[in-house]
Formats: C-alpha cells, sequence, structure tokens
C-alpha cells in the first residue's frame, strides 16, 4: 500500500483498514508460531502497512483540530 494511496482515505477508511490489517497480523503471527507461514515478507510489509495508516491517521486529526 501506498502513502498516496491512503492520505486519499476517509478517516473511517481508515479505521476499517487498520483493523484489517490487524487482523492479518494476528493470523501471520500464528501462522509463523506453527510453521505454516509461507511468505515471511509478509509481516514487515504489514506492519509497515499498519504505522503508515496511523501515521496519515493522526496527521489528519492534528490538521481537522488546528
Amino acid at each position: 500500500m501506498k502513502a498516496s494511496d491512503v492520505t486519499t482515505m476517509t478517516q473511517d477508511e481508515l479505521t476499517d483498514e487498520l483493523a484489517k490489517l490487524k487482523k492479518e497480523q494476528f493470523n501471520l503471527r500464528f501462522q509463523r508460531a506453527t510453521g505454516q507461514l509461507e511468505n515471511t515478507a509478509r509481516v514487515r510489509q504489514v506492519r509497515r502497512d499498519i504505522a503508515r495508516i496511523k501515521t496519515i491517521s493522526r496527521q489528519k486529526a492534528a490538521k481537522a483540530e488546528a
């Protein structure tokens, strides 16, 4: 997911996407623990997407307050 894609989302869409990514992260952790994880790079990608969404969400919230 690119930052430009995230910046065009509304706050509700960001919240939904964050919830989806957190669920995926949870499932990936279980797959890694049981030895079923095939795409290990996806763990890093999901973690960075979560951080990207949180950052842009905070920026939008700060801009709305100002």
